[in-house]
């Protein structure tokens, strides 16, 4: 069986090692499904089960996938879970439209007890990297590490606004080159030829035979796009403030979305926590620059545990 890159005809190796991503074994991860809060939530197992686990979160409307090279690099020595979140990637869709931070954190406890983990390193990327911060203050009895990346209680309102542009475009389109065109103009970056290999997750064939975002299309909407009110940033600074477990903050040397300013901020708030850069990326850590993002989770967390 071979983890394939379908539009390239590459394998997930043969990109990764492209990207300069190290890894030990060709792991093939486990495609799993598992109900919890409601949700039928998809997730990839990757790695031996009885290493110690990290929990992986994406951003707003990314899929599992986007961790697909880090999982790769990490499965040597962790048992690695990364979750499609409520309304994303192969996950069901909230039937009542519900996708508040409050709803998030619920589904989190859940997953995290129906897959009875525990001493979690929690990873997580923007939207997903709220979350985890979010989290780790609430259950302090659960989380061991925390990484967050490219994610503050407040975000720059140029980076905001991109996003914003980007995600209300027109959503249904004749091709998957049409998409690819598309990521390239916002995140110029990545190759054409890395995009087509990733972004075949992220998108589904309609009937009519046009292609769309996996995502659920209500997430586009402007009542439903990430505005916090000023009483929720404060509230996120305290949770902030709650968190004392060892803690890498990492940004996006050219993020738009994340000021240095925010991220020393948040670096000052959490005890017992490193900042971190990482050169040629931007608010996409993960996919911009894997090779240097993986080396420095690595490093992290061997200096920790």
């Amino acid at each position: 069986m071979t983890y394939l890159d379908c539009e390239n005809g590459l394998t997930l190796y043969d990109a990764a090692r492209a990207m300069g991503v190290s890894f030990t074994d060709e792991t093939i991860p486990q495609k799993k499904f598992i109900e919890a809060n409601g949700i039928n939530f998809h997730y990839l197992e990757w790695g031996n089960s009885d290493n110690p686990p990290i929990l992986l979160l994406h951003g707003f409307a990314q899929t599992c996938h986007s961790w697909d090279f880090i999982a790769l690099h990490l499965s040597d020595v962790f048992r690695v879970l990364a979750l499609d979140q409520r309304g994303h990637g192969d996950t069901s869709w909230a039937i009542d439209g519900d996708y508040s931070p409050y709803k998030y954190q619920e589904d989190l406890r859940a997953v995290v007890e129906e897959l009875g983990l525990g001493d979690i390193t929690l990873v997580g990327l923007s939207m997903g990297g709220r979350n985890a911060f979010t989290f780790a203050a609430e259950n302090k009895n659960l989380v061991k590490n925390l990484i967050i990346v490219d994610a503050a209680p407040q975000n720059q309102k140029a980076g905001s606004e991109n996003i914003r542009r980007f995600v209300q475009q027109e959503d249904e389109l004749d091709s998957i080159e049409d998409f690819v065109k598309r990521v390239m103009e916002y995140n110029p970056r990545r190759s054409a030829k890395q995009i087509r290999g990733s972004i075949r997750h992220n998108l589904k064939q309609l009937p009519s035979g046009k292609w769309t975002w996996k995502y659920d299309k209500i997430l586009r909407s402007e009542s439903k796009m990430l505005n916090h009110n000023q009483e929720y940033v404060n509230k996120l600074w305290l949770y902030a403030d709650c968190i004392n477990i060892p803690t890498l903050i990492v940004r996006g040397s050219e993020s738009d979305v994340i000021s240095m300013n925010t991220a020393e901020e948040l670096h000052k708030r959490i005890i017992n926590s490193q900042l971190i850069t990482i050169e040629d990326a931007g608010h996409l850590v993960v996919g911009d620059n894997p090779s240097k993002f993986g080396k420095a989770v690595k490093e992290f967390l061997s200096d920790v545990n």
